[in-house]
């Protein structure tokens, strides 16, 4: 009698216990963005740091990041937001990112930050951005989509990017910069 019962509830219950499995809160975010829909309307983002420099002409060492992939190096111009800074404040990091669409390496930050999310329309490759709130993107090529993400950053000179990041996973480390106490010395050509 009990193998009866048995063989009559299991057809019943085995299809709701792999539904409750399958969607464990483990899932990786960035995986179902691939099949989800965006929301929120198309913004620009006006916090961008587009001079080097603050006011009183002095370098704004704090919102540059150093990303290094392998035996290349780039600066990030960290936006001057709280995502930004929030982002900063875990560094350094060593994150093992893994490829997606040919276009980006992605992968979970393990918290949460603050989030401010736009739709920018054109990515850039150097942008450095948040998916949701945990997932870190480092997009290498430039172009369009229609998903939201909040502004972290950008690397000043992509030149090698796309060939330091490769074809797959990649080892990815953000660091602040060390600070030498020299200052920086530019020199400009006279024409």
């Amino acid at each position: 009698m009990k193998r009866f019962i048995f063989a009559i509830l299991l057809p019943v219950f085995l299809p709701a216990l792999c539904t409750v499995y399958s969607c464990s809160s483990e899932d990786d975010p960035y995986e179902q963005s691939i099949s989800g829909s965006t929301s929120g309307s198309q913004q620009t983002d006006n916090n961008a740091v587009d001079d080097e420099t603050t006011n009183d002409n002095n370098p704004v060492m704090e919102n540059r990041i150093e990303i290094r992939i392998g035996h290349a190096s780039f600066t990030c111009l960290l936006e001057n937001n709280d995502v930004a800074r929030a982002f900063a404040d875990m560094l350094p990091l060593r994150m093992n990112m893994s490829e997606l669409n040919g276009n980006e390496k992605y992968s979970s930050l393990g918290r949460d930050l603050p989030t401010s999310a736009v739709r920018p329309g054109t990515i850039n490759a150097g942008d450095l951005m948040l998916w949701g709130s945990s997932t870190l993107v480092l997009f290498y090529e430039t172009f369009s989509s229609s998903y939201s993400y909040t502004r972290l950053g950008r690397i000043t000179d992509t030149e090698g990017l796309a060939e330091a990041v490769g074809n797959g996973n990649v080892t990815v480390y953000f660091d602040k910069p060390i600070d030498t106490g020299m200052e920086e010395i530019v020199y400009e050509k006279n024409n």
